[in-house]
């Protein structure tokens, strides 16, 4: 990450290889063969600490290019392993969370994502026998670290542009929560069995709301593990300039395929976006519930004054330039929903 910056990025979102889950052992193996070692001596917690000892060093880099106020916004799920008959869980988020803090990280309240499954083979251990049985995991963590203190919009454009980045009354309601349990995991079209094996991909929708809670427009979105591009797509649809580092360049040609054919699909999500409001507008209007305030921009109700100025990018086309940057062209218009 030396091509980045110091005090250069607004957001970092990103999902990390998880150690422990043994289709990352090989990566982690590759960067550091005492890993190797620890695993074939049956000794799960120095590899674990050796694990995440490689994450550490990213870490310590995504503070250094985020600018004060500028948040880390971490997708990582724990790992559940059996090492020499002795079964239990390796809690990378509390790990990742320490090492943060040590590196000079403020700890938010994150957010727990609940991957729901209903399938009936889901559960481990011994069945109905006590006390053999182990509580499923079927969640992930979204941990939410910030650098240094507040940010602060002083000029009047800024305040503008913050007020433009605005996001819905009751979009603020479901997405500042701290369990998100209807966002499904990502089932991309990923030809490769192989490459679908070493992506921590999430869904847009998650890329999308973080990107837009924690950030606003114009400003620029790390992901220090790009993988398939879900970061770059969520930053496009929102309006913000993303950076995206990747080792593996297997990913490469599909990241340029997922961009291509995701533009058509990225205005339609900004559209059901509204729709959404409008909805919600009509399921809530009432003469005890009405709402006070209009966006100048569209044109319909909402309910707070800080949705006045809210305008929403409409994704245009994205081209690639001669140097290599895909540039994204986006238009103002009042009625594309």
């Amino acid at each position: 990450m030396s091509s980045i910056s110091d005090n250069s990025v607004d957001l970092i979102l990103t999902s990390p290889p998880y150690p422990m889950i043994e289709m990352w052992d090989e990566l982690f193996i590759t960067q550091n063969p005492l890993i190797n070692e620890a695993l074939s001596s049956n000794d799960g917690n120095l590899a674990f600490e050796l694990m995440h000892n490689e994450l550490n060093k990213v870490w310590s880099e995504s503070y250094r290019v985020l600018k004060d106020g500028g948040y880390a916004c971490i997708n990582i799920g724990d790992a559940i392993r059996t090492l020499n008959k002795n079964f239990q869980l390796y809690p990378s988020h509390a790990k990742v969370l320490l090492s943060c803090k040590e590196i000079g990280f403020n700890i938010l309240p994150g957010i727990i994502w609940r991957k729901q499954t209903n399938s009936p083979t889901k559960f481990m251990g011994s069945g109905m026998l006590p006390p053999g049985a182990y509580v499923t995991l079927e969640s992930e963590h979204i941990l939410l670290l910030r650098k240094s203190k507040k940010r602060e919009f002083t000029s009047e454009a800024e305040k503008i542009n913050r007020r433009k980045s605005a996001f819905f009354w009751e979009e603020r309601n479901q997405w500042f929560s701290d369990s998100w349990d209807k966002l499904k995991g990502s089932r991309q079209a990923i030809s490769s069995d192989n490459l679908r094996s070493r992506s921590a991909a999430y869904p847009l929708e998650l890329s999308y709301r973080l990107i837009n809670m924690f950030s606003v427009q114009g400003d620029t979105v790390l992901d220090p593990y790009l993988g398939t591009g879900t970061t770059t797509l969520g930053a496009i649809a929102s309006g913000r300039d993303s950076i995206g580092m990747e080792l593996d360049e297997s990913f490469k040609p599909h990241i340029h395929e997922r961009i291509q054919e995701n533009k058509k699909s990225i205005k339609i999500y900004t559209q059901k976006r509204v729709k959404s409001h409008l909805d919600f507008i009509k399921q809530n209007d009432s003469p005890n519930n009405s709402f006070k305030y209009m966006n100048t921009q569209y044109s319909f109700p909402v309910k707070t004054s800080q949705e006045i100025g809210l305008v929403i990018p409409i994704l245009e086309d994205v081209t690639l330039s001669s140097d290599g940057v895909y540039v994204a062209t986006y238009s103002d218009k009042k009625d594309f929903y």
